[in-house]
């Protein structure tokens, strides 16, 4: 694994959606740069630098305000690159961190005073070995003193296999991409179905509504997704999240133009009231609660 993979677009167009001011890109990733912040020894792919001066960059073309960083598996559970992005955002950056299941309480408040706000379980055997769930629950307890939430990551055909221990995590959940769906299926299909049975069994589990270039293997425009997404969106409305998946880990066969992205929101979104909650609202009470006014 000696070649490094470049999986963003080099010259994203300027979206026609305007976005709500404040807006948050609530699904982000940070590579290194290598020679700072080295990849894992166990990386699956070995990605050139995406660094936070390109993230922030492509924040300010896009029209958005703030981003939520998610460690990305090619580090590991060393979180130092994504913190890096967070230490240099002034103030405009949390961040979503990989931890080893042995962490230390004193290191769970070091990340969270450096603006770590969650872990992510990834459970996609592409990308991860072993995902240990007893551990993985144990984390869960662990962070729950400091208000954070978990983030899942997994494929739909994994859903049944992990509701007992989704049903176990102690803490609020996201489901990264929902859950992979077959959004082929349309709105009612079992994929998506299987997604809402999962919403509907607690009131603090959300969802990101992102990824058409990883979901609708049409291309773009992603009218399945637009199709399959819209209605949970607009159901689930206080829970829902939206981010680019910039640099779009692994997609370097079909790199997505982020201005097209950004340019889906209004068709999942329909309303300037969804929009707000889906960009502004919802990763707020999430990810910068203390700037919520109730």
């Amino acid at each position: 694994m000696s070649e490094r993979i470049i999986s963003w677009h080099n010259n994203p167009s300027k979206p026609r959606f305007v976005v709500p001011a404040g807006a948050v890109d609530a699904h982000c990733h940070v590579f290194g740069p290598m020679t700072q912040f080295p990849f894992s020894a166990k990386a699956k792919y070995l990605p050139e630098d995406a660094t936070p001066e390109m993230l922030f960059a492509l924040r300010d073309q896009l029209g958005f305000s703030r981003n939520v960083i998610v460690q990305a598996s090619c580090h590991g559970t060393d979180n130092s690159a994504t913190l890096n992005a967070i230490a240099g955002s002034n103030g405009m950056a949390r961040g979503i961190a990989v931890v080893d299941p042995e962490i230390g309480n004193d290191q769970l408040a070091v990340l969270h005073d450096s603006g770590i706000r969650g872990v992510r379980f990834n459970f996609l055997k592409r990308l991860l070995e072993n995902a240990p769930k007893d551990k993985f629950i144990e984390i869960a307890h662990r962070i729950e003193p400091l208000a954070w939430h978990v983030v899942v990551y997994f494929e739909a055909d994994l859903l049944t296999e992990l509701r007992s221990f989704l049903d176990a995590i102690p803490v609020p959940i996201v489901i990264d991409h929902m859950g992979r769906p077959d959004v082929i299926q349309g709105p009612e299909g079992p994929d998506i179905c299987a997604l809402r049975d999962l919403l509907d069994s607690r009131e603090d589990i959300w969802f990101k509504a992102t990824c058409p270039d990883r979901l609708d293997a049409s291309g773009p425009p992603w009218d399945d997704f637009a199709n399959a997404v819209a209605p949970l969106v607009a159901d689930y409305s206080d829970r829902c999240l939206w981010g680019t998946d910039w640099p779009h880990p692994n997609m370097q066969t079909a790199i997505p133009d982020d201005g097209n992205l950004v340019d889906m929101i209004p068709r999942i979104a329909t309303t300037k009231a969804l929009q707000q909650k889906l960009l502004v609202d919802n990763p707020m009470r999430l990810y910068w609660p203390e700037e919520v006014q109730e």
